[in-house]
Parts: C-alpha cells; sequence; structure tokens
C-alpha cells in the first residue's frame, strides 16, 4: 500500500511534524511505502485562476506539484498533517490544495476520477491549534475534506488538539501521541 503525506506546517519539528511522525510510525510499523510533501519546503505556485486545466485536467503550471499530482494518482491512503492559522490551514499548504483545481476539472468536467486501486482509498486528517474553540478546526476541515474528495478519498478520519501552540508543546500529551500513533496503524490495515 502506498501512504502519501503532506505535512502543513512551515515549522520544523513543530507539533504538526510531531504528530505526523507518529502516526506514520503506525503505518511504517504495518510494513507500508510512504511519501512525505512538505509544500512550506517546495517550490509551489498558487493557483492562477487562469482555466488552463479546464480541458485537460492538467495544470500548465510546470513546478513541485507535479511529483504531487503524480503520488496523488498512485496513492491508496493518505494523511494530511496541519497547524490552524487564523481558521485555516497555513498558506504553503492552501496553495497545494488549490492546485488540485486540476484533478477537480478532470474528476467533475472532464468526467475522469481518480480510480482506487485494490486497496481504496482512505484518509487521515490530523489538525493542532493554540485556540480553544473548535470553529478553526471545522474550518480546517471543510477546507480538508474538499482536497481529499476531489482527490477522490471518499472518508477520511479526523484528530484534532485545541489549545496546544508554543512548539514541542503536544509531547506533553502522551494520549494524543497514542491516538495519531492507532490511527496511522488503523488506516492501512483497513
Amino acid at each position: 500500500m502506498k501512504v502519501i503525506a503532506f505535512l502543513g506546517s512551515p515549522r520544523v519539528e513543530g507539533n504538526t511534524e510531531v504528530l505526523l511522525n507518529e502516526a506514520l510510525r503506525g503505518v511504517r510499523e504495518e510494513g507500508h511505502e510512504i511519501t512525505i510533501f512538505r509544500p512550506s519546503q517546495m517550490d509551489i505556485s498558487p493557483c492562477l485562476n487562469c482555466d488552463g486545466c479546464v480541458d485537460t485536467g492538467r495544470c500548465i503550471i510546470h513546478d513541485d506539484m507535479e511529483g504531487v499530482y503524480e503520488a496523488i494518482r498512485r496513492g491508496d491512503r493518505f494523511v494530511l498533517a496541519s497547524p490552524i492559522f487564523f481558521f485555516g490551514l497555513p498558506a504553503q499548504l492552501k496553495a497545494m490544495i488549490d492546485r488540485c483545481q486540476a484533478i477537480w476539472c478532470e474528476k467533475y468536467l472532464l468526467k475522469r476520477p481518480i480510480k482506487p486501486g485494490p486497496h481504496g482509498r482512505r484518509g487521515l486528517l490530523l489538525m493542532v491549534g493554540g485556540m480553544k474553540r473548535e470553529i478553526g478546526f471545522e474550518c480546517g476541515d471543510a477546507t480538508a475534506t474538499a482536497f481529499f474528495r476531489t482527490i477522490s478519498v471518499p472518508e477520511h478520519k479526523r484528530l484534532y488538539y485545541k489549545q496546544i501552540d508554543a512548539k514541542g508543546e503536544i509531547l506533553r500529551h502522551p494520549e494524543a501521541l497514542k491516538e495519531v500513533y492507532e490511527a496511522g496503524r488503523e488506516l492501512v490495515r483497513g
């Protein structure tokens, strides 16, 4: 099974990365192949809304998204890990998601959705943020849900952790680390 992970945080070794690493530890222990993308360290231009993909389902911009598109097409399981910034996903991750407009066009306008492999396609969404209220996580989940459905991932599990902000603070929450580890194992078992 091919597992594709997207690390949405620009903070190196921050709470989001710790959570993602725990989930992927569960995946690795089950013996599956993992590819990780870090949009904040990639050359990804924002979507230009130019309609260049409308007739072909292919983006006219040539940058690091080409590797992301390829991985999305061949993946079986997807993990999206992100902090919440001002009630949404960080700009670098959002740029990557917006560039999936080409896949949206291919799926919905050209009627060529990504076909599931023998394992099907499922996702896992991990979010963390300093806020006390849940609205920011709901907003992040709405964007992630649109992304997952566009790339033909019909279902995903959601885990989020609020009131966790300082770098490394998630390490003081062993129950969260255990939960994401188990979620990673569960993702590749079903």
